[in-house]
């Protein structure tokens, strides 16, 4: 499968994506990596691994119409059958998602439908959660609220901060990202109007647990 990468800056989990087709575990090769910021770590790493890159600066459109537009004309090039959001800091318009729907993904700090939006570290502190993590989901036209594929947790100590538990939550998003990304290449997932499907079965709204050591 064709796979195009949209980031904004240092390409942590796009790397961890990079590894697992690398080692044969993905089905899939990634075909572009688009940044809406030049010069970010992110594309150094795609272009260390042959990948060919693209620099769709935000700032030089009218509007985030426009610009989504461009974006999506620029992707379509590339005949992906999967978008994969890695660190993408951009709201998307309705129209570009729903362009997608159904091949785009995204990952988010937190375990959803908990704590969508930022800061999600330390509102888990805040609300004395004893577990918190990450989840991958489908792309939809509301913020954070698309069906979630996997999740994968981790436990919060009493000395955690919103950078300790950071860190934990991001080695997680290392596994978890490749994991989802897997499972969609090898077309074990498909997303339907009930939710996400996994080997004909109906997911929770939690998805898989795929938490990694």
């Amino acid at each position: 499968m064709n796979i195009v990468v949209l980031i904004s800056g240092s390409g942590t989990n796009l790397q961890a994506i990079i590894e697992g087709i690398e080692a044969g575990e993905i089905d899939g090769r990634i075909v572009a990596v688009i940044s809406n910021r030049p010069n970010v770590k992110g594309l150094e790493r795609a272009q260390q691994h042959g990948i060919e890159t693209l620099v769709l600066d935000h700032t030089q459109f009218e509007s985030r119409e426009a610009f989504d537009s461009v974006l999506q004309q620029q992707i379509e090039q590339y005949q992906p059958d999967l978008v994969v959001l890695a660190g993408f800091m951009r709201i998307l318009t309705d129209a570009f998602v729903d362009h997608f729907k159904g091949r785009m993904l995204n990952i988010h700090p937190s375990l959803l439908p908990k704590y969508k939006g930022l800061n999600t570290h330390q509102r888990a502190l805040d609300a004395h959660e004893a577990q918190h993590g990450c989840s991958v989901h489908f792309v939809s036209t509301e913020l954070d609220s698309g069906a979630v594929i996997g999740h994968a947790k981790v436990d919060i100590e009493r000395n955690d901060t919103a950078q300790s538990l950071s860190q934990k939550v991001q080695k997680q998003e290392h596994s978890l990202y490749p994991a989802c990304v897997k499972l969609f290449c090898s077309k074990q997932i498909q997303l339907t109007p009930e939710g996400v499907l996994y080997a004909g079965t109906l997911l929770p709204d939690s998805g898989l647990d795929l938490t990694g050591d």
